[in-house]
């Protein structure tokens, strides 16, 4: 498997979450701790960009779940 298509299931992954929470984008960043705008969530959840670890664990907070539940999608190379 590419980087690519892993960042864009990763990204899929956070959108769908978001999105089942009713959430924005904008109230994603709201929630979050840090500096983080809603261009970085947009490039994120597209696949383009690869987040640390930090913003993952933010990620995961601010969707009030487990960082194991945020990256627990299926892999199939």
């Amino acid at each position: 498997m590419e980087k690519s298509d892993l960042l864009e299931l990763l990204g899929k992954r956070i959108k769908k979450l978001r999105i089942e929470r009713g959430m924005s984008q904008v109230d994603l960043v709201a929630r979050m701790q840090g500096n983080i705008d809603t261009t970085n969530i947009s490039r994120i959840e597209s696949g383009r960009t690869n987040p640390t670890i930090y913003s993952l664990y933010r990620l995961s907070e601010a969707l009030e779940i487990t960082m194991s539940e945020l990256v627990k999608f299926d892999v199939k190379e």
